[in-house]
């Protein structure tokens, strides 16, 4: 794909690319797109306060190469004279949000990941995590020192919630008002390289949540460069982005660029791309195709395996459906069916979107088609929605049983670990892990971690974090919850959303981590349960007894039982099975297996329960 550039050529060396680009021998480019601006300066602040005006070129770019900057001086833009701005392009802010932009030196961190080629897709198991609330410290570096464990789970890829820099210390991220930014509070550019490095060192894929449909409140002053943004649509969080209106080319070159920046100059694996039905693009060849193009290209070019993994509630098949087909050619999206479905056996809720899901004959479709609504009418929209994900292997489909978004978004952030029993936790985790698509398991779950994730800001404008608050109780007028919701703005609730990591070692939280870890290990070891062939997986629900069996390949079979009585399994397959896991296990505090190690005529699963049988021979 050819992007707008000055030439109007594609970016093939420092001096094209948008921000600062140290050249060597106290040098520096910087480029910076300001369309209708008369003059644009730059004004560097520190070691010494000075003064350099950027020529304009074609297509409303300024750029001059400066002498005697070196990495980590400090900058902004004055436009037309008036107030300075940090870079739109900044790769760091140790100011925050408000405060001027940082030179960064790529080729200055060693990288020794030179040998990594990435991980397919259809072979990870994704661990999401917020880099804030994930450790006491919250910075990069601690996420470090937890990554022989998750590799010890059986996890191979690190899924983390967006870093861009956010306005103060406590953040979802998605509020990011600087795309290019490493967020300085977590440890800024150096500590996301060292975990990077450090993740691939120890096998395990990093992809980064990426936010393209709004930009955060605070700190954004990327309107004050150019036409951005787009009054024509509206998103829930902020202006949209303008992805299909006059000048639009240089948007999406902008967001490209960013893409390429962190998949390149970051060595991240993928990037999770958020909500992406909130990016609102009418044009004939839409910006998401253009960023997978961009990608794929990196991957060519560099031989590493690239993914761009998109969040969408549309259950469009558009989304993954190749280019030349129509289609954004997008490598994987979620799968909120999946988790809903689930959610709704576990729990019984009913309330909001969970009104549009009720029995095992759901989870049934969810396991068979990906999509639950693929066309059918939906109450709580009103309207028919989705459409066929035929087609579409396993590895297209990343499923969970849990998320930030799950969990964070209900009125005081409880885990599954609060919302249900010992038992289903373990069913929840047989479910998820006997999936023919790809696993995403949301850090603490498996271990059943109790403290709550909330949702947190630290907005430095009063207002902006009362309108927060407000916000944030009109989310929840479709549900019955009881309570009051927490304060978003205060320190302690980011403190109550931290893991407890001292207490996975003890008593059930233990064993809860050794079946997540005998699972994963038995889904790994047996070629029938990793492989993601949907073809070879089919799922058949009985309402009235409110079981559930699964049949993987041609040796897996894992029966479910989401009642509260033991109940017939409804007749066996034919051959001899034995079985390899049973959540009832008293070897996990169970009631008691009562399923026969041989699978055989009048067995009876357990309530609340799993179990996982391989054909013999």
């Amino acid at each position: 794909m050819t992007m707008p550039s000055p030439d109007p050529n594609t970016i093939s060396s420092p001096e094209d690319g948008l921000g600062a680009r140290p050249l060597g021998g106290g040098r520096c480019a910087f480029r910076v797109w300001a369309p209708g601006r008369a003059a644009v300066e730059l004004r560097l602040e520190s070691p010494g306060a000075r003064a350099a005006p950027l020529r304009a070129e074609a297509g409303g770019y300024w750029s001059a190469v400066v002498e005697g900057v070196e990495p980590w001086a400090r900058y902004r833009y004055a436009l037309d004279g008036a107030a300075a701005r940090p870079d739109p392009a900044s790769l760091s802010q140790p100011g925050g949000v408000h405060g001027p932009s940082e030179v960064v030196d790529h080729s200055a961190f060693r990288w020794d990941d030179s040998r990594w080629r990435g991980i397919p897709l259809d072979k990870l198991v994704l661990y999401e995590l917020h880099v804030g609330a994930f450790s006491e410290q919250g910075t990069f570096d601690a996420v470090i020192t937890r990554l022989p464990e998750l590799a010890a789970l059986g996890i191979n890829a690190l899924q983390i919630m967006p870093i861009a820099q956010f306005p103060g210390e406590r953040n979802w991220g998605y509020d990011g008002a600087y795309p290019f930014a490493a967020q300085s509070s977590y440890g800024g550019v150096a500590g996301f390289k060292r975990l990077v490095n450090a993740a691939h060192r120890h096998g395990l894929a990093v992809f980064l949540d990426v936010v393209y449909n709004h930009l955060g409140p605070e700190g954004n002053y990327l309107a004050d460069f150019g036409p951005y943004f787009t009054d024509r649509y509206r998103t829930p969080w902020g202006s949209a982005l303008n992805f299909d209106g006059p000048q639009s080319d240089h948007v999406r070159r902008y967001f490209i660029e960013n893409a390429l920046s962190w998949l390149r100059d970051f060595h991240v694996d993928g990037l999770r791309l958020d909500a992406v039905h909130g990016i609102f693009d009418f044009s004939a060849v839409p910006f998401l195709a253009d960023l997978s193009e961009a990608v794929e290209g990196l991957s060519r070019e560099t031989g590493r395996e690239l993914a761009l993994i998109g969040e969408s509630d549309l259950n469009d098949a558009r989304v993954l459906r190749a280019r030349e087909l129509g289609g954004f050619g997008l490598g994987a999206q979620w799968s909120d069916d999946f988790h809903h479905s689930l959610h709704v056996l576990l729990t019984g809720e009913r309330e909001g979107y969970y009104s549009d899901f009720a029995g095992v004959s759901d989870l049934a479709a969810a396991f068979n088609e990906a999509f639950v609504y693929a066309g059918r009418h939906s109450p709580f929209r009103g309207r028919r929605h989705g459409n066929s994900a035929a087609g579409f292997p396993g590895r297209s489909f990343v499923v969970c049983a849990q998320n930030h978004d799950q969990v964070g978004n209900r009125m005081l952030g409880e885990r599954l670990s609060a919302l249900t029993d010992f038992e289903r936790q373990k069913l929840a985790a047989g479910a998820l892990l006997c999936a023919p698509f790809v696993p995403l398991l949301f850090m603490g779950e498996e271990y059943g971690e109790t403290n709550p994730f909330l949702y947190f800001v630290s907005h430095s404008d009063p207002a902006l974090a009362q309108a927060v608050r407000e916000g944030r109780r009109r989310e929840f007028e479709h549900f019955k919850w009881k309570g009051e919701p927490a304060d978003p703005q205060a320190p302690e609730t980011f403190g109550r959303s931290k893991l407890n990591w001292a207490s996975r070692g003890e008593g059930r939280r233990a064993l809860l981590l050794e079946y997540y870890r005998t699972f994963l290990s038995l889904r790994a070891g047996n070629p029938d349960l990793s492989s993601l062939d949907r073809d070879a997986a089919r799922a058949e629900g009985d309402e009235a007894r409110r079981t559930l069996r699964l049949r993987r390949g041609r040796g897996v079979i894992a029966f479910m039982n989401f009642s509260e009585r033991p109940q017939d399994l409804g007749g066996t397959p034919e051959g001899r099975w034995r079985k390899l896991l049973d959540s009832a296990d008293v070897r996990w505090e169970g009631p008691g297996a009562s399923l026969p190690e041989t699978l055989g005529p009048g067995a009876r699963i357990p309530p609340r329960s799993i179990a996982l049988y391989a054909k013999e021979g």
